[in-house]
C-alpha cells in the first residue's frame, strides 16, 4: 500500500492577512516549475506571531512570508540572518529546516531586478533619490548601493532620520558612491531614479518634493500600487519623468522568496501579467 506524500507546506502570516496576494502568486510560481506545494495565508493574533510560526513549523511548515505588522517580531524569531535581512532591520521571508530558522529580506531584491530586468533601467552610475526613512527604504538600500550608484540621497520629512539612516549604511558603500540624508526641501536637482518609499500614497498624498527632481530621463518609481496610477506616478509623469509602480516588486520579491525555499527561479512575467489584468478589472 502506497502512502501519499503530502505537500510542502508554505504561508504569509501577517495582521491583517486577507487581502495578501501572495497564495495566488505562489500558487503560479509552483505550477508553472512543477513544485508540489501548497501555500496558505495565517492570520496571527498581534500578541502571538512566534507561537503562530511555531505552530505551523509544528505542523510541517518548511517556510514562510512574514508581512505586516511582525517583520521586526521575524529577525528577533530567526536563529540566523542573511546579510540582506541584517542590513534591513526586517524580515520577509522565513525558512524552516534542520539548522533553524532562517530570516531574509526579498524586498530590495524584488525591487532592483524589477527596476533593472523589468523596466530596463541600470542603477549603476546614476543619481538616485530614495523618498522615506522608515522600514520601506531601509529594506532596499543594500541592494540599490550594490548597484554602485554614482550618488544616493535619502530625503525624509524628518531630515535626521534620514541622516542617521545614510550614516548607519556608510560601512555598505563602494568607493565611487556618495550616500546622504536630508530633509525633503534640501533636493532640488533632478535625479536618474526618484524611488517613493513612503506611505504617503496609501492615503492618496504627495511627498512635498520638488518638481525639480524630475527630468525627461528620470524614472519615477513608487513601491506602492493600484488601479489608478498613484498620486506621486501622476506628479512625475506631469513633469516629464517616466513612472512605474511597485507591482513588478510584488512579484519579484515573492520569486526571489520563492529560489530561497526551493531552490528554483520562477518565471515572474506572467503572473506579473495577470495580476495588471485583475487590477484593471478590479
Amino acid at each position: 500500500m502506497s502512502t501519499a506524500v503530502q505537500a510542502a507546506q508554505y504561508a504569509v502570516i501577517g495582521n491583517p492577512v486577507a487581502h495578501s496576494k501572495s497564495p495566488e502568486i505562489h500558487a503560479r510560481f509552483a505550477a508553472e516549475t512543477a513544485q508540489d506545494m501548497q501555500y496558505a495565508r495565517l492570520l496571527a493574533p498581534l500578541d502571538g506571531f512566534a507561537a503562530t510560526v511555531q505552530e505551523f513549523i509544528a505542523q510541517g511548515g518548511k517556510g514562510a512570508n512574514v508581512t505586516v505588522p511582525f517583520k521586526l517580531e521575524a529577525v528577533a524569531l530567526a536563529t540566523a540572518l542573511t546579510a540582506r535581512a541584517k542590513a534591513a532591520g526586517a524580515v520577509n521571508t522565513l525558512k524552516f529546516d534542520a539548522a533553524g530558522i532562517l530570516g531574509d529580506n526579498t524586498d530590495g531584491v524584488g525591487l532592483v531586478t524589477d527596476i533593472v530586468r523589468n523596466a530596463g533601467f541600470d542603477p549603476g552610475g546614476k543619481k538616485i533619490l530614495l523618498l522615506g526613512a522608515g522600514g520601506a527604504a531601509r529594506g532596499v538600500l543594500l541592494p540599490l548601493l550594490e548597484c554602485r550608484p554614482a550618488q544616493l540621497v535619502i530625503a525624509n520629512r524628518t531630515p535626521l532620520k534620514a541622516v542617521e539612516l545614510a550614516q548607519q549604511f556608510q560601512p555598505y558603500l563602494d568607493a565611487s558612491c556618495e550616500l546622504a540624508g536630508c530633509g525633503f526641501s534640501d533636493v532640488q536637482q533632478p535625479f536618474d531614479l526618484v524611488i517613493n518609499a513612503t506611505s504617503a500614497s496609501l492615503q492618496a498624498e504627495l511627498p512635498p518634493i520638488a518638481a525639480s527632481v524630475f527630468g525627461p530621463a528620470t524614472l519615477a518609481y513608487d513601491m506602492m500600487y493600484g488601479k489608478q496610477a498613484t498620486v506621486f506616478m501622476q506628479f512625475a509623469a506631469a513633469h516629464g519623468a517616466l513612472v512605474r509602480d511597485g507591482l513588478g516588486m510584488l512579484v519579484e520579491q515573492a520569486a526571489e522568496s520563492f529560489f530561497v525555499w526551493r531552490g528554483v527561479r520562477p518565471n515572474t512575467e506572467s503572473v506579473f501579467a495577470a495580476l495588471r489584468a485583475q487590477l484593471l478589472s478590479g
